[in-house]
């Protein structure tokens, strides 16, 4: 086995455990969505087999995370939350191998995603930053839930996109040089401003100078005004040039952030930020402190089980600067790619793994006839993004329709995919 295979595959093959007698078993699951005034109100109805109603349905959660956990499906009315049943019982839904590494919670969150308009300009806190700031707010006398909160959970967030359309996002720091030339021909107060801060430390701290520079525009008077006159001068060069080019890249986001939110200096902050395109099947991981806002697209997303976004733009929610100043890395960087090991025959696996502990990522296109053996052990959520999928482990079988999903639990034993689907699972490496 290569280094790349060792990082990627399934802990183990189905012949590695059998389930343990009397445990839990296969859990199929209902899952809450997310309006937000960013989502798609058509996206992921259709993939639930749903009626748009209009609502903007952004995100699709699957997981135990108490600000909204996933549900035990039951007849007859609303099923047992799978946090508290993750809690109650952590020997038999994690194992022993992930109960005591993080303790009696699920480590990860699954999430489907559906951005129609941009999401905010954010970061997620790393481990030290998140306990801080969680147990700060909370001597503060600001409950759990509270609007004006920024740190929801004492965890760390880091995470990783899947793309199921093409799909948009800023990501990490272009390098000083970069910006500068992204800079020529444009004027105003905040576009001098950054101009000024790159010049002076073409460094990290340059960067993160601009950036401060920036974000703290918001507190003051003149900000709309200054941030229409560098985005007009920022649609005069767009004109210029006829719309093509890395420039004119950069430009259109500017212009279509400052259309989605105006007089917002988030959509000057875009100049800095790497531009990124993920077309199907691609991915990108994004670590704690990397500051990122998503622009468009559907993709399936998995973190660290946390809530904590910290916000400094493009958002009608929560805006709290400091925090995001505090807890970002400003060091130039391209955004980061999971590693992916494709493997199968008429059955495709496509796995990623990000180099952290909490979650990992399996795509499988089955085949009737030829059936997948997934992660073996731990706990596992499966998701039918398409197609007739049978989910058997040797505690059972479970048929997954599209947008049906279930909770394989630890101690279900060593689970395989058979059937006519497209299926992705998220589970612990």
């Amino acid at each position: 086995m290569d280094a790349l295979t060792a990082r990627t595959s399934p802990r183990a093959t189905h012949a590695a455990r059998a389930p343990r007698a009397g445990g839990l078993p296969l859990l199929p699951l209902d899952n809450p969505v997310r309006a937000y005034d960013w989502g798609s109100p058509t996206r992921i109805p259709d993939l639930l087999g749903r009626e748009p109603d209009g609502t903007p349905a952004a995100e699709l959660w699957l997981g135990a995370h108490p600000a909204a956990p996933s549900r035990v499906r039951a007849q007859g009315g609303a099923g047992r939350r799978l946090d508290d049943l993750v809690g109650a019982e952590p020997h038999d839904a994690l194992g022993p191998r992930v109960a005591d590494r993080f303790g009696p919670r699920l480590p990860f969150l699954l999430k489907v995603l559906a951005a129609d308009r941009a999401l905010s300009l954010q970061v997620h806190p790393r481990p030290h930053l998140a306990r801080a700031g969680y147990h700060r707010e909370t001597r503060d006398g600001l409950p759990t839930g509270h609007p004006r909160r920024s740190f929801h959970d004492d965890q760390h967030k880091p995470e990783m996109i899947v793309a199921l359309s093409p799909f948009e996002a800023l990501a990490g720091f272009r390098s000083p040089r970069s910006v500068a030339g992204l800079l020529d021909g444009l004027d105003g107060v905040l576009v001098d401003a950054v101009r000024a801060a790159l010049a002076e430390r073409p460094s990290t701290a340059g960067v993160r100078s601009a950036t401060e520079a920036l974000v703290a525009a918001r507190r003051s008077p003149s900000c709309a005004a200054d941030v229409a006159a560098a985005v007009g001068s920022v649609a005069r060069r767009h004109r210029a040039t006829g719309g093509s080019g890395p420039t004119a890249r950069a430009d259109a986001t500017v212009l279509d952030l400052a259309e989605q939110h105006p007089g917002d200096p988030g959509a000057l902050v875009s100049l800095l930020l790497n531009r990124v395109t993920l077309e199907p099947g691609e991915a990108m991981y994004v670590p704690a402190g990397e500051v990122h806002a998503y622009l468009s697209g559907f993709g399936v997303e998995v973190m660290a089980a946390s809530d904590n976004v910290l916000r400094a733009g493009l958002t009608t929610k929560h805006v709290d600067a400091p925090a995001l100043l505090e807890c970002a890395s400003f060091a130039p960087r391209p955004p980061a790619r999971p590693a992916t090991l494709v493997s199968g025959g008429e059955s495709v696996v496509v796995t990623y793994r990000a180099p952290v502990e909490e979650f990992a990522l399996t795509f499988a296109d089955v085949v009737p006839g030829e059936p997948v053996a997934l992660a073996a052990d731990g706990p596992r959520v499966v998701l039918a993004l398409d197609g007739d999928a049978t989910v058997l482990t040797g505690s059972g079988e479970l048929r997954l329709r599209r947008g049906e999903s279930c909770f394989v639990p630890d101690s279900a034993g060593p689970l395989t995919v058979d059937g006519a689907a497209h299926v992705v699972c998220a589970w612990v490496p």
